[in-house]
C-alpha cells in the first residue's frame, strides 16, 4: 500500500497543497497531522507506522514534513528501511529508496549523502527560525512593543477558534490531563495550562462574591 503524510506545525496552517500532492502521486491512505516536527512522538504519525508493513510505501512532499531533527529523521529512516519499507521524497526524487533496491554501492551511497544534507538543512532551519524569533521578540523588548503572542482561543473567540477553545474547556471540566487535551486539539500547552489557570482563577472569584 502507498501511504501518504501530510503535516503542519501548527493548526492554523494548511496542508491542501500536501494532500493534493499526495493524491496526485496515487497515495491509497493519507494520514494527515498538525504537530511540530521536532521528534517523532506524533500520535497521527504512530498510528500510520502501526499499520504499515513489508513493502508500503511511504510518501512525503518533502523531507521537513517528515521531521525537523537530524539524529531522528535519520533513526526514523533507518527503521523504515530495516522494516522493509520504502519513502519516497516528492520534491527530491533522487530519495526514493525503490531506485536502489538493485544497486550495489553508489545509489544507496548517493542517496545516504543527500539524506544526510537534507536533514541536516531541515535542522538547522529549525534552529534559524528560533534564533530569529528570539531575537525578534528580544528587539521588540527593547522598543516597549512585544506583548507576547497574539491569543487566538479565548472565551470571546469567533470560528472555529472559539469551538476549540470551548472543547478545551469541556475537556478539562470532565478532567482530562492537559497531555490528552494537547494531542487532540493541537493547541500548546502552554496555552491549555492558562487557560485552566484562567477557568480557576474565575471559579474562585465567583466564590468570594
Amino acid at each position: 500500500m502507498i501511504f501518504g503524510y501530510a503535516r503542519v506545525s501548527s493548526i492554523d496552517q494548511n496542508l491542501d497543497r500536501q494532500i493534493k500532492e499526495l493524491e496526485q502521486y496515487g497515495c491509497e491512505r493519507i494520514y494527515k497531522e498538525k504537530a511540530s516536527g521536532k521528534d517523532f512522538t506524533r500520535p497521527v504519525f504512530q498510528e500510520m507506522r502501526d499499520k504499515m508493513r513489508f513493502g508500503d510505501v511511504l510518501v512525503v512532499h518533502d523531507l521537513t514534513r517528515f521531521g525537523r531533527n537530524k539524529k531522528e529523521i535519520m533513526d526514523e529512516w533507518k527503521k523504515l528501511i530495516d522494516d522493509e519499507i520504502d519513502i519516497v521524497v516528492l520534491n527530491m526524487p533522487i530519495l526514493d529508496t525503490r531506485k536502489y533496491k538493485e544497486l550495489e554501492g553508489i545509489g544507496q551511497l548517493v542517496s545516504d549523502i543527500v539524506l544526510s544534507l537534507l536533514s541536516w538543512m531541515a535542522e538547522e532551519d529549525r534552529k534559524r527560525i528560533r534564533v530569529a524569533q528570539r531575537e525578534g521578540i528580544a528587539i521588540a523588548k527593547t522598543k516597549g512593543k512585544y506583548k507576547g503572542g497574539e491569543r487566538i482561543y479565548h472565551k470571546d473567540a469567533k470560528g472555529k477558534n472559539k469551538i476549540i477553545y470551548d472543547e478545551i474547556v469541556r475537556s478539562l471540566q470532565v478532567n482530562e490531563s492537559v497531555q490528552d487535551i494537547h494531542k487532540k486539539t493541537g493547541v500548546s500547552r502552554n496555552t491549555i495550562y492558562k487557560i485552566k489557570k484562567e477557568i480557576e482563577n474565575e471559579k474562585d472569584s465567583f466564590q468570594l462574591l
